[in-house]
């Protein structure tokens, strides 16, 4: 299983070329994506977005939120706050849905590194 963010999604939208967007599309191919609720709505906020887009997206599974989701969530900011760190409340909730179903992330975004540094998050490649 893998999850993307925002930015690999666009780009698989846009049909670009690269490795990223390649694992992703294999990934749906072989249904082995996940969808992150924060990256739906991420996305499913674009006004330009193509109808036949955002039913491709709803269709695929999330990685619902469980009990105290947004209290892990919370703790996690704030111990990457403590560190010094300034992680952003949007990215936050997508580590943390990645943490608890144990998924790696597909990301261009360098600011998620120090969630895996710092918080056993999964890099995917």
């Amino acid at each position: 299983m893998v999850s993307a963010d925002t930015n690999i999604w666009i780009a698989h939208l846009a049909g670009e070329q690269a490795d990223d967007v390649e694992t992703l599309a294999i990934a749906l191919r072989f249904q082995r994506a996940m969808m992150p609720p924060p990256v739906l709505s991420e996305l499913l906020s674009d006004p330009d977005m193509p109808g036949g887009h955002r039913s491709d997206l709803q269709s695929v599974p999330r990685l619902e939120l469980g009990p105290g989701f947004w209290e892990r969530a919370g703790l996690l900011r704030a111990s990457l706050w403590r560190m010094g760190l300034r992680p952003k409340l949007a990215d936050t909730l997508i580590v943390q849905c990645c943490l608890d179903y144990q998924v790696p992330l597909l990301t261009r975004d360098k600011g998620f590194a120090m969630f895996a540094k710092h918080s056993g998050l999964k890099l995917a490649k």
